[in-house]
């Protein structure tokens, strides 16, 4: 008998272990099943949606990257493009002037994006809420003017050009299936860095300073450290996607590297999907990237009605995002729309 009663619980400890260590796989399994899916979908895509998909992973990898500080951390960036803009124009500038190649330009302009992360973070993010959100948005108007009065090394107005062809081309130009290969490739790292921070010490230290920040330190948590490798792990990020942008283009202007409404774009997906999680910034982006591109299409002239108008029920009804509405109503048994919104306050 006491060989059985010592037993039992050596077995609920294993079947534990299993269970948590299954769990702990699942997402990465799904995520490699996901990779391997995408790279099937492309040989069926005609030009026009290899184009369509590729935008799509574009959007994944920058909602994924404000998720790290808006979502994670609970500091909403609104001057997210300015890292956009960097890693485009560093791409551009390094190739044109240094004469390097477009795979060395890359992490170079990730780097850059998030040392200009950290310069910055050290002052901004001793603000918060609104005040924080406007002040990172003139510090990308302010980078845009920047770029624009420098024509010397960054074209002004007038743009630079990335050299894809000719004796100036350092790398050529890598068409529809490598962008396509590239832009999935930079979504998948999005995804990575999203699901690591989810599961670590350091991503928990983030949730503890979005739900309250003087309690965190008081726990011994360095709260600036934590904001600021956040805020550069966001601009990084956004800085490669920006980088592999630029050199998609060809020909780029600070008005489109440094356009605020990429930045929306960002906070909506975010948003809609349910920031501070790795699954809500995915589908947000895969959902109001597809919806935009069939609206364009379908709803020529009144599309960006339509798609506002979605936009706004989507967050009158579901303000949490879609995947927190449904992890609290599974919680509840309660999946009215209407209680949802009666909770919320709106």
């Amino acid at each position: 008998m006491s060989t059985v009663t010592e037993a039992e619980p050596s077995f609920d400890r294993q079947a534990t272990g299993s269970r948590l260590d299954w769990q702990r796989m699942l997402p990465w399994g799904l995520l490699a099943l996901l990779m391997a899916a995408m790279l099937g979908l492309q040989s069926q895509l005609y030009i026009g949606q290899e184009r369509t998909v590729t935008a799509i992973f574009m959007f994944v990898a920058l909602a994924q990257a404000w998720n790290v500080i808006g979502g994670f951390t609970g500091y909403a960036c609104f001057g997210q493009v300015v890292f956009f803009g960097i890693g485009g124009y560093a791409t551009a500038v390094t190739m044109v002037h240094w004469h390097l190649s477009f795979w060395l330009a890359l992490p170079l302009s990730g780097v850059g994006a998030a040392l200009f992360g950290a310069v910055i973070g050290l002052p901004l993010l001793r603000l918060k809420g609104h005040y924080f959100a406007i002040a990172t948005l003139g510090v990308a108007e302010g980078m845009r003017e920047v770029v624009t009065n420098v024509p010397a090394l960054t074209g002004g107005g007038a743009g630079i050009t990335v050299p894809t062809v000719g004796e100036d081309a350092t790398t050529a130009y890598l068409g529809n299936d490598g962008f396509y290969l590239l832009f999935l490739g930079i979504a998948a790292l999005s995804l990575v860095v999203a699901l690591v921070i989810s599961r670590n010490r350091f991503g928990f230290a983030l949730r503890a300073i979005h739900q309250d920040e003087d309690a965190a330190g008081a726990m011994g948590i360095n709260t600036t450290r934590a904001k600021v490798l956040a805020f550069s792990i966001s601009g990084m990020l956004t800085g490669l996607v920006g980088a592999c942008y630029a050199f998609q283009q060809v020909v780029i202007f600070p008005d489109r590297l440094f356009d605020v409404e990429l930045t929306v774009l960002m906070v909506v997906m975010v948003v809609i999907g349910g920031s501070g999680t790795v699954l809500g910034p995915l589908l947000g982006a895969v959902g109001l990237q597809y919806l935009s591109e069939y609206l364009r299409h379908s709803y020529t002239e009144a599309h960006t009605f339509i798609l506002g108008a979605i936009i706004i029920v989507a967050v009158v009804f579901l303000p949490q995002g879609f995947v927190n509405y449904v992890r609290e109503a599974r919680r509840s048994g309660d999946y009215s729309l209407l209680a949802n919104v009666r909770r919320y306050r709106l």
